[in-house]
């Protein structure tokens, strides 16, 4: 596993503030969230893009995903998403990012698959991938993997494991990551006070069942990339990202298929 720290943590820095924060805390690359507040979003020019990229190049550190808000389910017109979603994937290959973050947002996976084929060829030719993440009205892995089965474009898309979701909805685990096997390429980790309660909190002072996805993912021989969604642009009461990666990485270390 390669351990990368989302933006979504640093609410109010910079690219040169993340990267410094995950060079000194062994993560491996950076998760990059999509808003003008980050500085990485699809309205950077060209020259904007290549900067972003070779600041983080020239760190020894790789962009993991790009965390964006399109919502792939949501009912209206398919124009909007379809749109949106095919200028993220562009930023994603000029920044060498290998995959994309996608919300359902809507229940109904036919909307959603028919959105993905529609993006399908361009993101082949880029070289990246949609990943659905198992949150709001598809928070389980169970109905991720529908949405993906009806889209049928393997080659281009994955499932995005937040480890809270599925679980404070009441999967178990292990029938997550049964459903998302066939899809699964990414991984975001982090604990919360309760089922009820999303609040976050330190790894393992929590109530979600972080040792066993791990292990469910080291038997798994999950190899890919683990990324700390530490919420703090929602929740600013919460500790900075800085006191909880140690512990992050320690998970990663714990339950890589080497270790």
């Amino acid at each position: 596993m390669r351990l990368a720290v989302s933006t979504l943590g640093l609410p109010g820095d910079g690219l040169e503030r993340a990267i410094e924060v995950a060079l000194a805390h062994d993560c491996a690359g950076l998760e990059l969230r999509l808003h003008p507040d980050t500085g990485v979003h699809t309205g950077l020019m060209p020259a904007e893009r290549e900067a972003v990229r070779s600041a983080i190049e020239a760190a020894g550190l790789a962009v993991a995903a790009l965390a964006g808000y399109v919502r792939l389910c949501e009912d209206g017109d398919d124009g909007p998403a379809v749109q949106s979603l095919l200028a993220e994937l562009r930023l994603a290959a000029d920044l060498g990012a290998p995959g994309v973050r996608v919300f359902p947002r809507g229940d109904d996976p036919r909307v959603g698959a028919r959105r993905l084929r529609a993006v399908a060829d361009t993101a082949a030719e880029l070289g990246v991938r949609i990943l659905v993440e198992t949150h709001d009205l598809m928070p389980t892995g169970a109905a991720v993997a529908r949405l993906l089965d009806l889209a049928d474009r393997p080659a281009v898309t994955g499932a995005l494991w937040d480890v809270l979701h599925p679980w404070r909805h009441g999967e178990r685990p292990s029938d997550t990551l049964a459903a998302l096997r066939p899809h699964l390429a990414y991984v975001q980790v982090k604990d919360a006070v309760s089922a009820t309660d999303p609040t976050p909190v330190p790894m393992w002072s929590g109530s979600v069942p972080l040792d066993e996805c791990g292990e469910l993912l080291r038997e798994e021989g999950y190899v890919g990339w683990v990324s700390l969604e530490w919420e703090r642009t929602w929740y600013p009461q919460v500790a900075p990202v800085e006191e909880i990666l140690p512990g992050a990485a320690t998970w990663v270390r714990r339950f890589s298929p080497s270790a």
